[in-house]
């Protein structure tokens, strides 16, 4: 049996626990739309979706120095800003700090890495108790994430993230939506744009 080791999508040597605003996207494992749907347009979550949703929202509850930007729960992911600010150092109760002394037990306190984990083991428990099935798993393994380099990137950023449901077709963890090479032209577009 071959064994596919999964390479790191994380920026190498790059501390995610330093002050700054980052664009994450999480995903459900096979993009099963349990969150909601569109109707004229509009994203209309369903309970589990308003439960992701105020997970989401609870956030800056468990860390220190954090500020939620703009997001948005989508059918089978959320996008959404996160800023850190100076002087963070641990997670409020979230994720305690006596489980990070080491790179063998996750992320760094109060970094991007472990808010996103906390928030998925979250929603993934207070979901699988709405579904009354304890234990599934929900979340892809990894997550998207982007580092917001200054005020223009983080306003398209911004913009994109309140226009997502109206290109729901284009998107890529739409199952059904477009054929892939009309997705591919529009996210090349979509991820030249921090370029002008």
């Amino acid at each position: 049996m071959t064994h596919h080791h999964r390479k790191s999508i994380r920026l190498s040597g790059y501390d995610y626990s330093r002050p700054g605003s980052y664009f994450v996207t999480i995903c459900i494992r096979g993009k099963a739309p349990l969150f909601g749907e569109f109707l004229d347009g509009e994203m209309v979550l369903n309970s589990i979706g308003k439960a992701v949703e105020q997970c989401w929202l609870n956030i800056p509850g468990h860390f220190q120095n954090i500020e939620l930007d703009q997001f948005m729960v989508m059918p089978n992911h959320i996008h959404g800003i996160i800023v850190i600010y100076p002087e963070s150092v641990g997670a409020k109760h979230a994720s305690p700090l006596h489980l990070y002394k080491s790179k063998i037990h996750g992320p760094k306190p109060n970094s991007i890495g472990s808010i996103v984990a906390s928030f998925k083991s979250t929603v993934t428990k207070r979901i699988n108790l709405l579904r009354k099935i304890p234990g599934q798993s929900l979340w892809q393994r990894n997550y998207y994430e982007h580092i917001i380099r200054d005020e223009n990137e983080l306003n398209k950023i911004r913009r994109y993230i309140i226009n997502n449901p109206a290109k729901w077709s284009y998107d890529r963890e739409n199952r059904n939506g477009l054929p892939i090479d009309e997705k591919k032209k529009f996210w090349y577009k979509f991820l030249n744009e921090f370029e002008d």
